[in-house]
């Protein structure tokens, strides 16, 4: 095991396009630490640096308090798991597993007791003499698993590895990883385009953005306390519903509503034009004994998504959309795609009950959960509730 030090690393490809822009991360010994972003962020070519598959053009890579940079990958002591299972189809599950030590003249019986552990392990001593083609893709993602493992290396670089999996095996898998991460406590380094699955495995998460780190904290963290926009959209499933809002003596406007701040909201010591932020949950179905001072929203759901123990209300507010670039470079425009669709109308979800019946086309009553709004400044994009 061993910390994995990461200092001020840029790497950028012959084209010219810089994949890494200047990344400082300490990965702790032990640590399982989720790299996620959209496609094309730089979290894999993040991970090839710290494997030695690519060159950093600048900054350091350190494992275990040795400077790494300069050396090759099979010096490096590091084992990959890629998103292809990569097995030698002609040899057996036992054959796969051990390969790799045969290649290093690693002594017969080390080979033979470093198999039958892993394969212990990872429930795979059944299927130590089937080949490839006769197992189900879990085996095969789980023999691919046992490859890394029998190298016993100083850490694990997991590239994307459950992407070929069905959903249900997917969770799964999640759960294995999870399980094995405890029982072995080996720092473990993990690339994901998937939120859900960087919020259930990491212990820290990096949102990458254009080879930048935007944030790196505890899942939840992340969730509760987004630093900038783009973390805001991203992290959560429904993502944040964003549109621009005004603050004036401690109310926010937007949409014909008035939500008066609560005395410990730190945006009460803002003022002006926000890009406002209203998580799926923190919307609820108004009550008959709620008070009538209560924020309220009238809508009519465009599209009602039944998903047993909750519902999914889509509707559309009389509020402008985040349309431009925001919290990235100014004159940017792929920031609007991602977050706005309309340049009128803001496209909202709310996340309720799933035993509210509800018709899309029917007037819903909802009210607002004060104390969880999110704001952030419409130049810059950062969170103007973390910056206080």
């Amino acid at each position: 095991m061993a910390e994995i030090t990461l200092d001020h690393v840029t790497m950028t490809y012959p084209n010219g396009v810089t994949a890494v822009d200047d990344v400082s991360l300490e990965i702790k010994d032990g640590e399982f630490l989720v790299l996620v972003g959209p496609s094309g962020c730089g979290k894999s070519s993040l991970l090839r640096v710290i494997a030695g598959l690519e060159s950093a053009r600048q900054g350091r890579v350190l494992i275990g308090g040795q400077d790494v940079t300069t050396l090759q990958p099979k010096n490096r002591d590091i084992a990959m798991v890629f998103q292809s299972y990569a097995l030698y189809p002609h040899m057996t599950v036992r054959g796969n597993l051990s390969f790799g030590l045969s290649l290093r003249r690693t002594p017969k019986d080390e080979i033979r007791r470093r198999v039958e552990h892993v394969a212990q392990i990872l429930g795979l001593e059944d299927l130590l003499d089937r080949r490839p083609g006769a197992l189900s893709g879990g085996q095969r993602q789980r023999v691919a698993m046992g490859r890394a493992m029998v190298r016993e290396p100083k850490a694990y670089l997991m590239d994307e590895p459950l992407s070929n999996l069905d959903a249900a095996l997917r969770v799964a898998m999640r759960s294995e990883l999870l399980r094995l991460h405890e029982r072995l406590a080996v720092t473990t380094v993990y690339v994901t385009h998937d939120q859900v699955e960087a919020m259930t495995l990491g212990q820290r998460v990096a949102v990458l953005r254009d080879g930048v780190v935007q944030q790196i904290d505890a899942p939840q963290v992340l969730y509760d306390h987004p630093a900038n926009l783009f973390v805001a959209a991203f992290i959560g499933s429904p993502s944040m519903n964003l549109t621009e809002a005004e603050i004036v003596d401690g109310v926010v406007h937007f949409a014909g509503m008035r939500i008066q701040l609560p005395t410990s909201s730190p945006l009460r010591a803002h003022a002006g034009r926000v890009v406002l932020g209203v998580r799926p949950e923190d919307f609820r179905l108004r009550q008959p004994d709620d008070p009538a001072d209560l924020p309220r929203l009238l809508i009519r759901p465009d599209v009602v998504e039944e998903l047993g123990a909750e519902r999914h209300l889509l509707f559309s507010v009389d509020a402008r959309p985040v349309a431009t670039g925001a919290g990235h470079a100014p004159g940017s425009d792929d920031e609007a795609r991602l977050l706005a669709t309309d340049r009128d109308r803001s496209h909202f979800t709310a996340r309720v009950h799933g035993r509210e019946r509800i018709t899309a086309g029917a007037d819903v009553e909802l009210v607002v959960a004060t104390d969880a709004l999110h704001a952030f400044d419409c130049e810059t994009g950062r969170s103007l509730t973390q910056t206080l």
